[in-house]
């Protein structure tokens, strides 16, 4: 008999997710984690510290510029990095700790190490080799590099190292304009670096609808965040107090440098598969480096199932977490599924800004007739109460049916009030649908419903 019905690896959001599942649906289960503790990059050095320092940093930022205007007086508030970062690990620790506990409830069994397959329906970890019917891949992913940049994890980071600097840095160049490196930007300028964002791409945020990274990258710009778009990083050079970033720009080769004292290097995200033993396996492999997966998120090699950043699509941890309970389903027998067309996507920064289905650009390379409801939150009575009117939603839908095929959202609480959004659209709901349902006065989410009127006979308060 096997040791276990499912091992999975990896302890993130996806893996552990998929554990619990499984455990819940009668499996015998255990769960690979190397890390001291579970939650994988998400809960230890990706997304909830950096929300604790986004909220930390939004905090100062109100006390700084908005609290005198609500007859909030006194001096503002000073930066204990040390305490801020304590903070954060105190909101680490909690969600962690959560985790283990949820194992124990659910009787998973957490391997601690780092595994491999020495053969299909086998697992090692540490000197132990342990039997398994199934095995799950959800290794997750690590930051990926340039050609010509070390990282030292103190100077020269990535997001991990950015979380966890030693001092609050006097400037910082930013090497991507994508989430993360955004995030953390925002973080540090709020905290009075100098920060320049250097992007290859002539926009910030690839795949984001166009006119919300516009309006985006202006109001990044209002709030102090330097761009450079359109510029090839070609190193980074590491000098006693500062380092120097070399770039040429795309549009005449012309060669420039920068100086800062710490470099986020913020260029994406690479699947981490290194000592599984996929390759001796043949497990099959897409030229990205991801497992390549069928509609079950089975590999070519019987009873070897991936999941989350190891394989195709967004690496977001919520889409690991959809694809970890659907394959816990298969593996027990059932029917698992997810919806990747209503995947939202959001960015912390303030404003937040989210999104889910399609973008303008998109319906129009597919030729697909559209239309577009628009609402600014200069018209919603609770946005401009706290000082948060910058931002609009815009809402996209079928030309001939009304069906929502996507929505765009740059504002407060963008992330909240995305779901919506997400809902009608698994309900294949259309915009009339949203303007004709009643929303609570005064909330943000009002402006969701009056851009469904916009997408009708016209909102009320535009």
């Amino acid at each position: 008999m096997a040791d276990f019905d499912v091992i999975v690896i990896g302890g993130g959001p996806g893996g552990y997710v998929c554990a619990i599942r499984c455990a819940q649906l009668g499996l015998k289960t255990a769960c690979v984690e190397g890390r001291e503790t579970l939650g994988g990059t998400c809960l230890n050095v990706g997304c909830i510290p950096s929300k604790a320092l986004l909220h930390a940093t939004h905090s100062l930022h109100e006390a700084e510029h908005n609290f005198a205007k609500m007859g909030l007086k006194g001096k503002s508030p000073s930066v204990d990095w040390e305490q801020m970062q304590a903070y954060k690990q105190d909101v680490i620790n909690g969600n962690t700790k959560g985790i283990e506990f949820l194992f124990k409830k659910n009787k998973v069994t957490w391997l601690k190490g780092w595994g491999s397959i020495p053969a299909a329906g086998q697992v090692k970890v540490g000197e132990e080799v342990h039997s398994a019917k199934n095995i799950i891949i959800a290794s997750g992913s690590v930051p990926s590099s340039l050609p010509g940049i070390e990282i030292d994890e103190d100077t020269i980071v990535t997001s991990t190292g950015a979380l966890s600097l030693k001092k609050t840095p006097k400037s910082m160049v930013v090497i991507g304009a994508g989430v993360i490196g955004l995030e953390m930007g925002s973080v540090y300028k709020r905290l009075g670096a100098d920060v320049t964002v250097v992007e290859f791409l002539d926009n910030i945020t690839p795949g984001m609808d166009a006119e919300v990274a516009k309006s985006f990258q202006k109001l990044l710009a209002k709030q102090g965040i330097k761009f450079v778009m359109g510029a090839a990083v070609q190193g980074v050079a590491k000098g006693k107090n500062k380092n120097t970033v070399s770039y040429k720009l795309r549009k005449d080769d012309s060669e420039h440098s920068i100086d800062a004292e710490v470099v986020l290097v913020a260029t994406g995200r690479k699947p981490y598969t290194d000592g599984l033993g996929l390759a001796e396996l043949g497990v099959e492999m897409t030229d990205r480096g991801q497992v390549k997966t069928d509609a079950h998120w089975a590999t070519n090699v019987k009873g070897i199932y991936a999941i989350g950043d190891a394989i195709v699509g967004p690496m977001l941890a919520h889409k690991a977490e959809d694809e970890g309970m659907a394959v816990a389903e298969v593996v027990a027998g059932k029917h698992g599924h997810v919806n990747y067309g209503v995947i939202p996507g959001v960015i912390y920064t303030t404003p937040e800004v989210a999104s889910v289905g399609q973008t303008e650009e998109q319906l129009k390379a597919e030729g697909r007739a559209y239309k577009v409801g628009k609402f600014s939150f200069m018209g919603n009575g609770r946005a401009k109460a706290v000082f948060q009117g910058d931002g609009f939603v815009k809402l996209i839908a079928d030309k001939e049916t009304d069906r929502i095929l996507g929505c765009h959202i740059i504002g407060p609480a963008a992330g909240d009030m995305i779901h919506e959004i997400c809902v009608a659209m698994e309900f294949g709901a259309s915009a009339q649908d949203i303007a004709l349902t009643c929303h609570a006065h005064p909330t943000y989410s009002e402006a969701v419903r009056e851009a469904a009127l916009a997408c009708g006979d016209g909102a009320i308060h535009a």
